[in-house]
């Protein structure tokens, strides 16, 4: 249900464009919100899909489905990856190393029907350079997002 807490014993996958890898894993700049251009809105959450959520029987049936979603509901790059994190490892790294002990909420945010696993990362700012670079320490994973 929208705006429900994601377990933190659970798992989210993050879209990370070709641009924001290096050497094919994703860098803090994948975890950051999109930067304020004029005439666009502030992004208020970091964009991720809540694995559990689908209900696969694996890990790899959880990357089929979304990578079944991605393409669904917008352009896929060649050379993108998805990054799979555990919700509770980002939540205590970013809670215990970061200068302001910031608390991170993961929460469901569905876009149906097309993507009902859509879920956010709340309580980020713009250029959270050093949130960013703590999230990055916790992907346990990555894929290809084709």
């Amino acid at each position: 249900m929208k705006d429900d807490p994601i377990p933190d014993q659970d798992h989210i996958a993050r879209y990370c464009s070709f641009q924001k890898l290096a050497g094919g894993l994703p860098q803090p700049t994948a975890f950051m919100l999109k930067r304020d251009r004029p005439g666009s809105p502030t992004e208020e959450s970091l964009s991720v899909n809540w694995l559990e959520y689908l209900e696969c029987t694996d890990r790899i049936s959880e990357i089929a489905e979304i990578r079944r979603i991605y393409h669904e509901t917008f352009d896929v790059g060649a050379q993108a990856k998805m990054a799979v994190l555990n919700v509770g490892e980002v939540r205590e790294k970013v809670r215990t190393e970061s200068p302001d002990r910031r608390i991170l909420q993961v929460l469901h945010d569905p876009i149906e029907p097309k993507d009902p696993s859509h879920s956010g990362i709340y309580n980020l700012r713009q250029n959270d350079r050093v949130i960013a670079e703590l999230i990055a320490e916790t992907v346990l994973e990555s894929y290809s997002a084709r």
